[in-house]
């Protein structure tokens, strides 16, 4: 069927719209993506020009204890960051929903993910410093004892977590009150004319209405938790004792502190193929071309 020239002009003017962000994934992503496969196959220490070797950096990679550990950690620390985040940010969300719409409210709820992450891995060092921080001065004034926080091999991942928490659980919030918006009330009215509890609505009406959004929070948070980088180099720089030697910065110290770039551009990769293999996982499982609404 021939398009009219109605749906041409359309045509034309999605494309247009399209442009930029396409121009910038190109500029941006794919081309140093391609960049970055080509360097994984060479030896390459920026001083002197890259030597083909083939899949050797791939086949060290294999025997590295050091990346695989540093990729357990990075699991690790979306285990405890994930579920946390994306349910203190559904909560707040409803809380929003139910009981203001207020902008300014909001305005202060997204603030902290509108600050950079050096700046507020830099505050909450010095808030949570064993000796001069905060929240160390109210613990010891209600009786407690001081706690290390980024200075214990126990306690340091989780207090990444939880400032990362902090800083970005207003985003999520946001994400799910622009998805809550979306959900008509007279489903909600049905219900309770049918005798629907609070909790069965919210179980059966608001989740499942809400799952292309919760697609997007689960696939680029952990995404993005899987490319930790800027709070662990600010607070612990991999340390104490390595508990915090992600897999991002392992990455960065072979690229830029023993320039091997050529190894650091394999294990790139290997994090990039995690990365798609989880994402497609998780949209088979959560059904993300679908939408209950509709």
């Amino acid at each position: 069927m021939f398009s009219t020239p109605a749906q041409r002009r359309e045509t034309v003017t999605a494309w247009l719209m399209l442009a930029p962000a396409t121009l910038g994934f190109v500029v941006f992503y794919a081309l140093p993506a391609v960049r970055a496969l080509l360097i994984s196959l060479t030896e390459w220490n920026l001083l002197r020009p890259a030597r083909f070797i083939g899949l050797d950096n791939y086949r060290r990679l294999l025997e590295d204890g050091t990346f695989w550990q540093g990729l357990k950690l990075s699991a690790i620390y979306a285990l405890m960051n994930i579920p946390l985040q994306t349910v203190l940010g559904l909560g707040l969300a409803v809380a929003l929903h139910r009981l203001t719409r207020s902008v300014a409210l909001r305005s202060v709820v997204l603030l902290p993910y509108l600050l950079s992450n050096v700046l507020v891995a830099m505050i909450w060092l010095w808030m949570l410093d064993p000796t001069l921080g905060a929240l160390n001065h109210l613990i010891a004034v209600l009786g407690g004892s001081r706690q290390p926080f980024f200075g214990h091999p126990d306690q340091a991942l989780a207090t990444v977590a939880a400032v990362n928490i902090w800083r970005h659980m207003g985003l999520v919030a946001m994400l799910f009150l622009a998805g809550l918006q979306n959900i008509p009330r007279t489903l909600y009215e049905a219900a309770s004319l049918q005798g629907a509890s609070e909790w069965q609505a919210f179980r059966y009406i608001t989740l499942p209405l809400l799952r292309p959004v919760m697609v997007f929070v689960l696939v680029t948070s952990v995404t993005g938790a899987l490319q930790i980088f800027d709070t662990v180099a600010v607070t612990t720089r991999g340390g104490p004792e390595d508990a915090t030697r992600v897999v991002v910065l392992y990455i960065v110290q072979n690229a830029f502190g023993y320039l091997k770039m050529g190894y650091a551009s394999a294990m790139s990769m290997v994090l990039c193929a995690v990365m798609l293999a989880y994402t497609a996982l998780q949209m088979r499982l959560m059904k993300a071309d679908q939408n209950d609404l509709a």
